[in-house]
């Protein structure tokens, strides 16, 4: 019988207490100390960058590998679930909510900056602006194409195949079952999730303090609002405020509606750009670039700059895959949650391959846009980026027809995602805290919610966001370890599974730690 009163009741108090801890000392840290954190954070993230960048991409190339492998092997025809279990969701809800909790916002974000930013600093010298472009392309693909996806599909395959088909608790920890056994429910199983609760929260924080800086520049454009922290802090609360609503309302109401509202609002937008922008020049650069990323794949998975000055390839390919890797908890927790019920091989393809083809084809559209208005008509957004990656998008609109009307709907499409992925990550942190319950209940949504947002803001405020993103790029490091061995595991369990025998005995299946 569970004697846990009031607030405690709906935790798991291990995880609680430590987790809260470790984000009150860090922001008081960061707040108090900003000098120092960042100086400390950023030495060790550079250690860890120049130590161990050649682990980042060992094993983000072999989890890529190990994904393929899984979608052409016999296991891919395991479900999620009872044998008899079929998708709560439909196909088109299920890409909106995992594309909107994945990576929509930085493809907005990012769509436009990061193209620009390779045309102009260039990975690679070479003598021609098409070759600029065209390896502009190739490395924005590489870092937002097939590597990210295969990263959240380790953590959210292991975690909805051990809870759905196995009646796990919906947490990092049940992953281990196969080696851990009945320990995953002691302290190793706590230390796993506290961890992943702090690396979601703190994931999300960065990501909502610096989206609303893009936030901010939009309505400069459009309203001439000023640029600063205090707008920056109330546009936090605002969209915290909205992210809580739409919790509040439960994952089959408001985080699926304002998912799939994302979904559509970002085909309109993609549309308006294919129209409006060098419409002929757009398609033959998308088939073309497809083409080009696939032939270089190989090439630039291991890729470590071994011969050069590896100062490009840190800051741009390592930095992405230990940002990849620390959203994994976050974004593979959420994907396991809406994908109850479909096959192993259905999880891979709609989660590798759907989003890499729509992430080529935005990266096409948006980046190949303002490259074609820099080379032929000598737009200089390239320079505008190198000062202020935010005005990217706005300056590309402007010289487009109806700017006003695209930069109010780039500007919505921006907030939108952001209240989507921060109601998904309010989401994951309740249920790692309840200890898997996949129905937190409403006090524990809203003090996630609010603490979420109210992190993001202080560190806004008092300029420690800085040391909060370089934090958040250190834990990558162990989880990157914590994700082999899930890979290990997963393996293990789905031979026993095939086989016929019991991966998971009934007197240690749990739906709550």
């Amino acid at each position: 019988m569970d004697e846990r009163k009031g607030l405690l009741k709906s935790v798991q108090p291990t995880v609680f207490f430590a987790a809260l801890f470790l984000i009150a000392a860090f922001v008081s840290f960061a707040t108090l100390f900003n000098r120092v954190a960042r100086g400390a954070f950023n030495a060790l993230q550079e250690g860890i960058v120049t130590n161990f960048g050649w682990f980042y991409v060992v094993s983000v190339a072999s989890f890529l590998l190990f994904v393929i492998w899984l979608l052409v092997s016999p296991y891919g025809d395991i479900r999620l679930g009872p044998d008899d279990s079929t998708p709560d969701y439909s196909y088109f809800a299920w890409f909106a909510m995992l594309f909107s909790a994945g990576m929509g916002i930085g493809l907005v974000f990012w769509g436009i900056a990061e193209p620009v930013s390779h045309f102009a600093d260039q990975p690679i010298p070479v003598t021609y602006q098409w070759q600029a472009a065209q390896q502009a392309m190739r490395f924005t693909l590489f870092h937002w194409g097939l590597h990210p996806w295969s990263v959240y599909i380790i953590v959210g395959l292991s975690m909805a195949y051990f809870s759905f088909r196995h009646n796990l608790p919906l947490t990092i920890r049940a992953c281990f079952y196969p080696f851990l056994g009945k320990r995953i429910y002691g302290p190793i199983g706590h230390w796993v999730d506290t961890f992943s609760v702090v690396a979601t929260l703190f994931g999300l924080a960065t990501s909502l303090g610096l989206g609303v800086m893009q936030v901010n520049t939009g309505l400069n454009y459009l309203l001439g609002v000023p640029v600063g922290k205090l707008p920056q802090v109330l546009l936090i609360m605002g969209i915290t405020t909205l992210a809580v609503l739409s919790v509040v309302t439960g994952l089959d109401v408001g985080v699926k509606l304002l998912s799939q509202f994302n979904m559509g609002l970002t085909l309109l937008f993609l549309a308006f750009v294919a129209i409006f922008g060098p419409t002929r020049f757009l398609l033959d650069l998308a088939v073309q670039s497809t083409g080009d990323y696939l032939q270089q794949l190989p090439y630039l998975s291991f890729k470590t700059d071994a011969w050069r000055d590896k100062a490009w390839i840190q800051s741009w390919t390592i930095f992405y895959w230990a940002w990849w890797i620390a959203w994994a908890p976050f974004v593979g927790t959420f994907i396991a949650r809406v994908s109850r019920g479909r096959t192993i091989r259905e999880f891979v393809i709609g989660v590798l391959l759907a989003p890499t083809i729509f992430t080529v084809i935005w990266f096409s559209f948006f980046g190949g846009t303002a490259i074609h208005l820099e080379m032929f008509q000598g737009a200089g957004i390239s320079e505008l980026v190198q000062s202020d990656v935010t005005v990217a998008l706005y300056e590309t609109l402007s010289r487009l027809p109806l700017p006003t009307l695209s930069q109010a709907l780039a500007t919505l499409l921006v907030m939108t995602f952001f209240v989507t992925s921060s109601d998904s990550g309010t989401y994951v942190v309740d249920t790692f805290i309840s200890g898997g319950n996949p129905d937190p209940p409403l006090g524990q949504k809203l003090l996630w919610g609010f603490m979420e947002g109210g992190v993001a803001a202080i560190l806004v405020y008092a300029g420690g966001l800085k040391a909060l993103q370089t934090a958040s790029l250190t834990a990558a490091l162990p989880f990157a370890v914590i994700m082999i061995l899930m890979c290990i595991n997963l393996v293990r369990a789905l031979e026993i599974d095939r086989s016929g025998g019991i991966v998971v005995p009934v007197e240690d299946q749990r739906t709550r730690v």
